[in-house]
């Protein structure tokens, strides 16, 4: 088993950023540091003497859960943890992708860290261990509205860690008490607070969300560096990106994206043969990729916040001598900002799958051949792959009703307005993806343009990108298949490796 560990920690009792999601995918060093101990212990002492009153009602301690709050919980705590996870065993579906899982987790820990939730050190340190090692809780995808938390996908991973249901360990998904005995692990003992805190939060919602957007962003400059590489290909003129008429537009982002596209294209020479003024996929692609910057950004506010606060309920505050019964695990704002995000990213897969059209199209690429094929009829060049780029937009298409929307009433109507946050950002995931397959065939189509007589790029940036997807693509002549090839060439350019 693979546990080696040699990025620097993640402290619990620093801001916890989108980079930290990503690391935890493999094993990773997390610190629960004396602070960070220190303030969790003062609000575990402070919900003893809570529970020690008899006159203080304590939400998921005393009581049942939900709707069923009006009756008394368990008296045992072992038996009260049971009592909160047993019930939540009703997800379905496939397991969640593994980095979604072990992220989530990290959230989760960054929130309990902050010493509001009540629950026992121990808690820390079990999850600061299981993030040493490739363990993965297998965590069934369909099942939580995002409200309440991610009550049933955070049941499963909760249940993981102290041996039961599945988990996966080095990619090999086997029973949770196996996985943990191979990994060194010691199952959790947990307490009914315990168990309710681990559960009461988006923190599935809020990783998923996370990581999404760090897609996005990505293939957003890639398409940003795409579209000036196809400009400087077709012998375009770059005066649609002129710094007097982008300011007179008024968008913050367009101006930002059209600054980087000016000196991506500084050095290009327009060939004069193109038309006065391109179509829109070139010609508006500053005020769409402005607009999707300006959307991104409402975006980055929301992961920020969701990544500093605390999703829980009920929370403890033992300077104001407080138990603040709220509703701190309702996942609106990540909601609406994973809907925006799958609206942003169906307008970027539209606009790289039309700037693929037009490049394959001989009537508007300047007189390439027709699927830039090098012998058009013995070859078929780019033909198979701009019918999965449709696919690929019809299926981003058909992701992008908003989740958020879909409230439907649950649990006796104690929870009668639900965010689905949930949905929106497995589905943001999802159809991030696609994305960076479209940007991947984008690019393929360029480097196979030059090949079939498109100029090499006159300013210096496109020139580079260019050789590097040369360098890692071989041209299309003759007729192969393409698929491992466009996921090569979305790799490259999403991860800005040139």
């Amino acid at each position: 088993m693979t546990t080696t560990v040699t990025d620097a920690p993640v402290d619990l009792g620093a801001p916890l950023r989108s980079d930290h999601l990503h690391r935890a995918a493999a094993p990773l060093p997390v610190l629960v540091s004396p602070v960070v101990r220190e303030r969790v212990d003062r609000g575990r002492e402070y919900l003893r003497t809570v529970l020690a009153d008899d006159d203080r009602p304590v939400y998921g301690a005393k009581t049942g859960f939900g709707a069923l709050i009006g009756f008394a919980g368990r008296e045992d705590e072992a038996d009260q943890c049971d009592n909160t996870l047993a019930h939540l065993g009703a997800g379905q579906g496939p397991d969640l992708p593994a980095d979604i899982a072990r992220a989530a987790l990290l959230v989760r820990a960054w929130s309990l860290a902050q010493g509001v939730s009540g629950v026992s050190a121990d808690v820390l340190d079990g999850l600061a261990a299981m993030f040493a090692t490739t363990f993965v809780p297998a965590i069934p995808r369909y099942g939580s509205v995002g409200a309440s938390g991610d009550l049933i996908p955070l049941a499963y991973a909760t249940q993981a860690l102290r041996g039961r249901g599945h988990a996966y360990l080095d990619g090999e998904r086997m029973p949770a008490d196996d996985a943990l005995r191979r990994a060194g692990l010691t199952p959790l003992t947990l307490d009914g607070r315990d168990a309710l805190a681990l559960v009461n939060g988006t923190s599935v919602t809020t990783a998923a969300a996370a990581l999404a957007l760090d897609s996005v962003r990505a293939s957003h400059r890639a398409i940003q560096d795409l579209t000036c590489l196809l400009v400087d290909v077709v012998g375009g003129d770059p005066g649609f990106l002129d710094p007097r008429l982008i300011s007179a537009y008024g968008h913050p982002g367009a101006a930002t994206v059209a600054e980087r596209m000016r000196a991506t294209l500084a050095g290009t020479v327009p060939t004069g043969e193109r038309a006065l003024q391109e179509p829109y996929s070139i010609r508006c692609s500053p005020q769409l990729l402005g607009a999707a910057e300006d959307a991104l950004r409402y975006v980055d506010g929301v992961v920020a916040a969701d990544l500093g606060g605390v999703s829980d309920n009920p929370l403890f505050f033992p300077g104001d001598d407080l138990v603040a019964h709220g509703g701190n695990f309702f996942g609106q704002p990540a909601a609406f900002a994973a809907d925006v995000l799958a609206m942003v990213t169906a307008s970027l897969g539209n606009l790289a799958e039309r700037q693929l059209d037009l490049l394959v199209d001989p009537v508007r690429n300047t007189g390439l051949p027709p699927m830039l094929a090098a012998g058009p009829g013995r070859q078929h060049g780019l033909q198979g792959v701009q019918l999965a780029t449709t696919a690929f937009v019809v299926e981003i298409r058909r992701a992008a009703l908003p989740a958020s929307t879909q409230s439907l009433p649950t649990n006796l109507h104690n929870q009668d307005v639900v965010p689905f946050g949930t949905q929106a950002a497995l589905r943001a995931y999802d159809v991030a993806e696609l994305l960076r397959l479209l940007c991947g065939s984008l690019a393929l189509g360029l480097r196979q343009a030059v090949h079939v007589g498109g100029r090499r790029p006159t300013a210096p940036r496109c020139a580079a990108l260019l050789d590097a997807l040369a360098d890692a693509i071989a041209p299309v002549d003759p007729d192969r298949p393409l698929d491992a090839d466009v996921r090569a060439a979305a790799d490259l350019v999403t991860g800005g490796r040139y």
